[in-house]
């Protein structure tokens, strides 16, 4: 299959670019950025010279001759663009026939006022979030493979999602609300630049409290409430979350260890049990680590993700896997 890239110039376009062209049964046919971007016309190599060899690809301004390009070469179109830019291009490259898999939140939420209230716009496709279908690979995999647009699942919420969908699905859970504290990379900020990533500017900080886009997604697709707090680390890229919750009345390690079962045959999920989980041991690999600890009714999950791969251009790879009848697997080549 043809695969386009939108906004292949930002870290999670760059790292699915080099996935796609390592992938044995997708062709990566085209790279583009916006037609104002500095980046047009340089190779994708210039701006990440660590794929030297693999993506000596020419950076294509989306013009609009670049669309009929695409509608005739394409078959996947990824947009690793602003949520803003997604919503609308996403029914353009859909008009066109094409699969989009967008790897921004332009379409994760099920109600257009949650966009007014945690992504700052008005939402004017109502109908494509209706016909959108969440990208979580490992709980969606049916409906993902017949949907014409795929909303990748968001990076913190893929950590956190697959540490309590187990638990929730064998009704262990309180309904009280479960709280994630998580700290990411400077990567999941994205590549423009700006003051609070300046290198010499990080410190561990938390932001969007109570307010973070993440917030609405992770309880929609839990369907739970959850006190949701990132923060911003000082490293480069990587996800750690842990979770504090309450187990319902004479929940045993045992009924934790089974619940989470129903994940122990994905193979991008590492069940850690007792072993705490680090950043450490998921950079640069497509794994979600997933550790545990019970005291009584309090129960301490810790996941760790990168946030490049699995929380972004992994997971976009995983469904188009799904999409394309293929198999999720980690190779020899890293492709996941």
């Amino acid at each position: 299959m043809n695969v386009v890239i939108i906004g292949a110039s930002g870290y999670s376009g760059a790292e699915l670019a080099s996935l796609v062209a390592k992938h044995p049964h997708f062709s990566l046919e085209g790279c583009y950025v916006s037609e104002q971007s500095l980046d047009k016309d340089k190779l994708l190599s210039e701006l990440y010279p660590e794929h030297t060899g693999l993506l000596d690809t020419l950076l294509l301004p989306l013009t609009e001759e670049a669309f009929s390009v695409i509608e005739q070469q394409a078959d996947y179109v990824c947009l690793c663009t602003d949520h803003k830019v997604s919503v609308e291009l996403a029914p353009k490259f859909l008009a066109l026939g094409k699969k989009v898999f967008d790897l921004s939140g332009g379409y994760r939420l099920a109600k257009t006022s949650d966009y007014d209230t945690y992504y700052g716009f008005e939402h004017p496709y109502a109908q494509w979030l209706k016909q959108a279908q969440y990208g979580l690979a490992e709980w969606f995999a049916q409906d993902i493979a017949n949907a014409q647009l795929i909303a990748v699942a968001g990076c913190y919420p893929t950590a956190a999602l697959n540490a309590l969908k187990p638990l929730k699905n064998a009704n262990l859970l309180t309904d009280d609300q479960v709280i994630i504290n998580a700290v990411s990379g400077v990567t999941g900020a994205g590549r423009k630049a700006n003051i609070a990533t300046h290198f010499c500017e990080v410190s561990l900080a938390p932001y969007g409290l109570f307010t973070h886009r993440h917030t609405p997604e992770i309880a929609q697709y839990l369907d739970h409430p959850v006190l949701f707090t990132p923060h911003l680390g000082n490293f480069p890229r990587g996800i750690l979350e842990t979770i504090y919750l309450t187990l319902k009345p004479g929940t045993r390690s045992e009924d934790i260890e089974k619940a989470y079962q129903v994940l122990a045959d994905e193979p991008l999920i590492r069940l850690k049990g007792s072993t705490i989980p680090t950043i450490k041991g998921v950079v640069k690999q497509p794994y979600v680590d997933i550790g545990w600890q019970q005291q009584g009714e309090q129960l301490i999950v810790v996941v760790a993700i990168d946030n490049l791969l699995k929380g972004a251009a992994g997971q976009a790879l995983q469904c188009m896997n799904i999409v394309n009848k293929k198999p999720s697997y980690v190779g020899l080549k890293g492709v996941c």
